[in-house]
């Protein structure tokens, strides 16, 4: 069933069948949509690898999304929770 808030359907139903969380799906799906796939596309890889930060700046960032249990993820849990979100 089509999402109201999503505005490239298509886009989102790919995202989540490739794992990304329904969120994330529909963060990119409407950026895509309101500026252009290509624009999207060019702007993302631009950031460090979150396996370069440090548990503590990993902490941070996810407190940031209000990803819950970070206080007690290893610095795996949170790289794949951030990831995942």
């Amino acid at each position: 069933m089509p999402n109201s808030s999503v505005k490239d359907e298509k886009m989102y139903q790919e995202l989540r069948k490739q794992g990304d969380s329904k969120e994330k799906a529909a963060r990119i799906s409407n950026a895509a949509a309101s500026r252009g796939r290509g624009k999207v596309g060019a702007k993302g890889g631009k950031s460090g690898s979150y396996d370069d930060w440090k548990v503590g700046d990993l902490r941070k960032r996810a407190a940031e999304l209000d990803i819950g249990g970070r206080s007690k993820m290893s610095k795996d849990e949170l790289v794949k929770a951030l990831r995942d979100h």
